[in-house]
């Protein structure tokens, strides 16, 4: 199945807002660090239900906003949760980022990169399209340190990439983007029950879920266009 087809299937059964709401939990607090500024240009790459452009408009006034998907069912559906013009939602994928050189002053992607078929050419592709001192913000929830995120490929038909930390960086460097920021963002919000009732439906011990969503959390990595 590719790309488009899984999303498309995710989208018509109404998992866009399910990801929407599951994601906040921490993009909200790697948004918060973005040096946007009143007026500036965002892409978002796997835009989904297009929340993260719409949280920029809100808090810090972004001018324009261009959220890309490869699924046409995720890019209708958030065009209808989206009430202006200043965001725009296109169908596209991250092997050919239909923007003019030096044109954008941020990129924004949160759970969606590691299904770029060709993740090396997407960073070079951010680059390009990345003015001078713009920036590039990575989350990721699926990568090697994560152990409890590797089970996923199997869930999924798609190949996923599974970096590790200095991967990521390294990648980042390859393409011409310096490394200005990388850490995890623990995720506060979800619930996580007392010892006594464990196991789960989806965890062995209390520790595990600990470990999952309070220590390793989203992967945030930043880069910046020289």
């Amino acid at each position: 199945m590719s790309v488009r087809d899984e999303f498309d299937a995710w989208a018509a059964d109404g998992r866009d807002k399910g990801m929407e709401d599951r994601h906040w939990h921490t993009a909200k607090h790697a948004l918060a660090r973005m040096p946007v500024e009143e007026g500036d240009t965002v892409v978002d790459l796997g835009t989904g239900s297009g929340y993260a452009l719409r949280a920029l408009r809100d808090t810090k006034g972004i001018g324009r906003g261009f959220g890309l998907d490869g699924s046409p069912e995720m890019v209708q559906n958030a065009r209808e949760y989206t009430d202006t013009d200043d965001l725009s939602f296109l169908v596209g994928d991250f092997d050919d980022l239909p923007f003019e050189d030096d044109s954008v002053d941020h990129v924004w992607s949160m759970e969606a990169f590691y299904y770029a078929a060709d993740p090396h050419h997407t960073l070079e592709e951010i680059a390009r399209i990345l003015k001078p001192g713009g920036t590039f913000y990575c989350a990721v929830n699926y990568y090697e340190e994560n152990v409890h995120s590797h089970e996923w490929q199997d869930l999924i038909s798609i190949d996923m990439t599974r970096w590790s930390h200095a991967e990521y960086r390294e990648a980042f460097r390859d393409a011409g983007l310096h490394v200005a920021e990388q850490d995890s963002i623990a995720d506060l919000d979800i619930d996580i029950p007392a010892a006594a009732e464990f196991p789960t439906d989806d965890w062995e011990t209390r520790e595990e879920m600990v470990e999952r969503y309070r220590t390793f959390g989203t992967l945030l990595t930043v880069g910046v266009a020289p």
